[in-house]
């Protein structure tokens, strides 16, 4: 059994400890980490390299947001999960913008927690209507900003690249891209950072969206 490999960020050593047993009680589950601050994240995502960071958004020293913007920045096959109290918490959109592909509100339940962790480790992505709706307004906007402009130019992308982009936009998470392309996850992990890093993106959602913008794939397809 495949483990998924967590780290654990929040201020408050209760939390810490109480969503650790949560986690270390399921058999596919394994808690590698813990830090107190958005810096140590910073650092034990670098080290540890798990597939899961369950993300405080308030925090010293360096809260969620930094965090998330500068973790799937450098380690994007990381998926992070942003903890908050309140549904409706302008954070939250700003980690989902900064490439976290789920929340949790702080009172939800353990089954909760563990679906959200399986569905984020198998490359899902978990939004409510609110933020999904925030999400596609706010990239209408972009998407006049970047009408004529070259930094997403899938020009730059070679033949493979662009058949990793569309199987992305197309919902499939990199275990199924490998099957489908015969290739190891590792290189479609690779590849991804090669991708992002060509479209001037953070994520695979904005990789998505850009080849949506640009015909690559279509919503009847996603």
């Amino acid at each position: 059994m495949k483990q998924i490999r967590l780290v654990i960020v929040d201020d408050h050593t209760m939390v810490r400890q109480g969503l650790s047993q949560i986690c270390e009680a399921e058999p596919d589950m394994t808690v590698v980490g813990q830090a107190t601050n958005g810096e140590e994240a910073r650092r034990l995502a670098a080290l540890l390299q798990p597939d899961v960071i369950i993300m405080d958004i308030n925090m010293p020293v360096m809260d969620g947001v930094q965090a998330t913007r500068h973790i799937t920045a450098h380690n994007p096959e990381i998926g992070i999960i942003v903890l908050t109290i309140y549904r409706q918490d302008q954070y939250v959109f700003e980690a989902i913008k900064a490439g976290a592909r789920a929340y949790l509100l702080k009172d939800a339940d353990s089954e909760e927690l563990l679906r959200a962790i399986r569905a984020v480790a198998a490359g899902e992505a978990l939004l409510d209507s609110a933020i999904a709706l925030k999400m596609m307004e706010e990239f209408r906007r972009l998407q006049g900003q970047l009408e004529g402009e070259e930094s997403d130019n899938l020009t730059s992308l070679t033949e493979r690249e662009l058949d990793i982009l569309r199987l992305v936009a197309q919902g499939l998470d990199n275990q199924d891209i490998a099957l489908r392309l015969s290739l190891s996850e590792k290189t479609v992990r690779n590849r991804l950072t090669v991708i992002f890093e060509k479209l001037h993106v953070r994520n695979r959602t904005q990789a998505a969206l850009v080849a949506l913008r640009r015909g690559l794939a279509s919503l009847d397809e996603a």
